[in-house]
């Protein structure tokens, strides 16, 4: 069947992406970890870089779902649908600590493949992850600019992307036997959520920097 067919695709892209990256993985590596004819890929995914954009996607679209449908909840049952940051910070933060596809032994490929996104110099990996948040900005940015009046959006795209960087070394370490976080299981710490909230709200709500100059020498 089709949907068993592109299924198969893309756990076995999932694995070898992780384990090699995307440069160092072949279409054919794929579809011989498949069982599939290259044919079979093309009809799916097009390309080497859609099917990448399809492994994020599958894991990544039903965390933001979920973002997106704690926020509008939040926003309809508080005064004036105005939560404070640290509602919309636990809304953003939550979903990924309690999505079952990044619990259990499934997760933990993707997990590997979100670390090497943020420890390889590869745009294409980059681009692809990032593109998917692009609809939960839509919702989120207007959210944290409201709590955030004293910030520019510019400034709030970078804090969020701070944001998502810390969630998602922690998730990626929670995977880790030499990360010393080997016993911190991410479905059953509540108090790592709590400790992690906490962090990015202090730093979504930082003061500005200061620009300093550079003193000639």
């Amino acid at each position: 069947m089709d949907v068993e067919t592109k299924a198969r695709i893309l756990d076995s892209a999932e694995q070898l992406f992780a384990e090699h990256g995307l440069s160092a993985t072949s279409i054919r590596q794929i579809t011989k970890a498949a069982d599939v004819n290259i044919a079979a890929v093309n009809y799916h995914f097009g390309s080497k870089e859609e099917l990448l954009h399809a492994v994020f996607k599958r894991r990544v679209d039903p965390i933001n779902a979920e973002r997106v449908k704690t926020l509008l909840a939040l926003q309809a049952e508080t005064k004036d649908g105005e939560p404070t940051l640290e509602q919309v910070m636990r809304a953003f933060l939550e979903p990924s600590f309690r999505a079952s596809p990044l619990l259990g032994p499934e997760g933990a490929k993707f997990l590997q493949l979100v670390g090497r996104m943020h420890s390889e110099t590869n745009e294409q990996l980059r681009e692809s992850f990032f593109k998917l948040f692009d609809e939960v900005t839509q919702h989120f940015g207007p959210a944290f600019k409201r709590v955030l009046p004293h910030l520019s959006p510019e400034e709030i795209i970078w804090r969020v992307h701070f944001v998502i960087g810390s969630l998602a070394h922690i998730l990626v370490c929670s995977k880790m036997s030499n990360s010393g976080m080997a016993n911190v299981k991410i479905e059953q710490s509540d108090a790592l959520l709590e400790a992690l909230v906490q962090f990015c709200t202090a730093g979504m709500a930082a003061a500005l920097p200061t620009q300093t100059k550079v003193q000639p020498t």
